[in-house]
């Protein structure tokens, strides 16, 4: 009787065991299922931050963008008022503008060339209005034709006045003037754009994904044009000793 009670025991006892490991090997997989899951989230919540957004997000950066630039040319409307005395700043913010300009570029143009290669999004968000794709060329070229001609006449010195100064000028009129219809028409989305992305405190994380990256995105454009600005300072001492500056003779 003893030799079968003992049997008895290892057997049940080796049941049990296998039991054990049978009821363990699930858990085990499952915890290293979460543990893959904990590891990634972060790499995942990474991108989701800087990259996140889709189509609303393309929308906040270009509102971003687009109210720093109202600001920038706020400031060179005032420059122009009083032109000698403030032909320093003039040039410097000018070369400035060229960061945000290239950010808000890029996510205009981002955006139509995802609608016209037919991505799902972008179709679905639709394209602007009739009247807003119809300037969106003129906006594009003078924006162009009016930095390209300030940078050459800036590092070509004054004896390029003749021949470059009139583009400048009749380029910055054109694009002032659309610029400001194509901003006019936006204004509402943009200033909701931008009290979603920096209102109050309490909505600092935004209900879009990927602030993080659109914030990057605006601050290095911000630093990528003041860099380039500070660069070309020298640039500068030719305009600031010409009698006549920017100013027709």
């Amino acid at each position: 009787m003893d030799a079968e009670h003992v049997s008895i025991a290892r057997a049940a006892a080796r049941g049990a065991a296998r039991a054990t490991v049978a009821s363990a090997e699930p858990a085990t997989e499952a915890t290293r299922v979460r543990s893959t899951w904990r590891a990634d989230a972060p790499r995942a919540g990474l991108r989701l931050r800087l990259l996140g957004g889709g189509t609303d997000g393309n929308e906040l950066l270009t509102s971003a963008a687009g109210g720093v630039l109202i600001v920038l040319l706020a400031i060179i409307g005032l420059t122009i008022v009083q032109m000698r005395p403030l032909l320093s700043v003039h040039l410097f913010v000018g070369m400035l503008l060229i960061g945000p300009v290239a950010l808000k570029l890029a996510t205009t143009g981002y955006r139509f060339a995802r609608y016209y290669t037919l991505n799902g999004a972008y179709r679905r968000k639709g394209a602007p209005p009739t009247p807003l794709r119809a300037i969106a060329p003129i906006v594009v070229v003078s924006t162009i034709v009016v930095f390209l001609s300030g940078v050459l006449l800036l590092f070509l010195g004054p004896s390029s006045r003749d021949a470059l100064l009139p583009l400048h000028k009749v380029s910055f009129i054109v694009w002032v003037v659309f610029t400001a219809l194509h901003v006019l028409a936006h204004l509402p989305t943009m200033t909701r754009g931008l009290r979603e992305d920096y209102g109050a405190l309490d909505r600092l994380r935004g209900y879009v994904p990927g602030r993080s990256g659109r914030i990057f995105s605006l601050a290095g454009a911000l630093v990528a044009g003041t860099v380039l600005a500070i660069v070309v300072i020298p640039q500068f001492g030719p305009w600031l000793s010409h009698p006549h500056g920017l100013h027709p003779h």
